[in-house]
């Protein structure tokens, strides 16, 4: 028999319901995201796919006869900003489970309200090692760690022709930044390829001049760039401008979607390490379920290229409504309880989390997946 959830979990549409249709209150969930500042871009293309998970799941029912209701806070991009937005979603909206907060910094800034305030946390984006090997049980993570990452492109480097023989780094100051550069380096430098130079920016940093004309002068023949889709797209148009001379390899699933409209000149081409490929949604681990994604997104005419990381708000509304329906209560410490019981097809693949960190107090970690996809003169392909 077919039921609203085998349908929602197959990707098949189903009538909207209205707020209306549901006998009970909604079920609250609270989501920190950077909608200004610096990296505003990525923290918009989270929260729209969080928006149309929560459509996708009350067309289909709810969970337990209720909807669900994204509460979300601007954390401006800004740490301080994601404290004070995880103090309101708990004391004042009385959120009983928290998606965020995209970059690892802000996240990190977080990790003790989470323990005080004993709310659990599914983490979307952020890759640093330590936010999930600190001992906080409440951090459920789906992304990525940057070492995950970073083995996953490992595996494929042997694709490359000319071969790959000597990297550098562009990376964002930051936790995120730094962690990147650290275990690419290292996983890389274990299989032979060496690190020349390592060049840094501030987030908001718009003239790359400088750290440019460092890393063209390194004999390094690829360059890794980390940083949120506004610094990339910007930095990679500022390293042709100078002609850096090396292979593009960006990090950390942002994609430069800019640069489809607008390509790089020259016949300029780079590559983007990300956990979803919009552009082939058959190659997805469940195809059906990152087609429904992908078409809701599109229904709300937002920009393709977003999907790649708006994906990671959609399987994190997903993944706390399991939680939810599992416990079968709306309470932290149960929903909790149940994060560890979730095992979910998603966008990026299959959702379960293992067990990290100091034993007895360990946090969550899902293995997710990594797709390399070139772009050249406005066009994608998969490395």
């Amino acid at each position: 028999m077919l039921t609203r959830r085998t349908a929602l979990l197959s990707g098949l549409a189903l009538p909207a319901l209205s707020r209306t249709g549901f006998a009970a209150d909604p079920i609250r969930i609270g989501m920190t995201q950077p909608l200004t500042g610096a990296v505003a871009a990525s923290g918009n293309y989270v929260a729209n796919g969080a928006k149309i998970a929560v459509d996708v799941l009350n067309r289909a029912g709810g969970v337990m006869g209720r909807p669900i209701e994204l509460v979300l806070e601007d954390n401006k991009s800004n740490p301080r900003e994601a404290v004070a937005a995880v103090e309101k979603l708990v004391l004042r909206d009385k959120v009983p489970a928290l998606i965020g907060a995209w970059s690892s910094t802000f996240t990190l800034a977080i990790l003790p309200k989470l323990m005080e305030y004993k709310v659990p946390m599914v983490v979307e984006t952020s890759s640093a090692a330590r936010i999930t090997t600190s001992g906080n049980p409440y951090v459920f993570r789906i992304a990525p760690t940057s070492e995950m990452e970073a083995i996953g492109f490992a595996e494929l480097v042997g694709k490359y022709t000319p071969a790959i023989r000597k990297i550098d780094f562009l990376s964002v100051n930051n936790d995120f930044g730094r962690g990147a550069t650290e275990k690419y380096g290292a996983i890389l430098g274990a299989k032979g390829i060496p690190t020349g130079r390592v060049e840094t920016m501030t987030p908001e940093a718009t003239d790359l001049s400088a750290q440019l004309t460092a890393l063209k002068q390194s004999d390094g023949d690829t360059l890794f760039i980390t940083t949120g889709v506004e610094q990339l797209t910007l930095a990679m148009r500022q390293a042709i401008e100078q002609r850096v001379g090396k292979r593009i390899v960006s990090t950390g699933g942002s994609f430069p979607d800019a640069l489809i409209h607008q390509p790089l000149p020259g016949g300029a081409h780079s590559d983007h390490v990300l956990f979803y490929a919009p552009w082939f949604p058959e190659k997805a681990i469940h195809p059906e379920i990152a087609k429904t994604y992908t078409e809701e997104w599109n229904k709300h005419g937002w920009e393709f290229a977003g999907l790649t990381e708006g994906f990671r708000g959609y399987d994190a509304v997903l993944t706390v409504a399991e939680a939810v329906r599992i416990a079968g209560k709306v309470e932290p410490e149960a929903i909790r309880e149940a994060m560890w019981k979730v095992q979910i097809p998603g966008v990026n693949g299959n959702i379960h989390f293992q067990k990290e960190g100091p034993a007895g107090r360990e946090s969550g970690q899902n293995q997710p997946n990594v797709y390399i996809v070139r772009l050249a003169d406005g066009k994608t392909s998969l490395v």
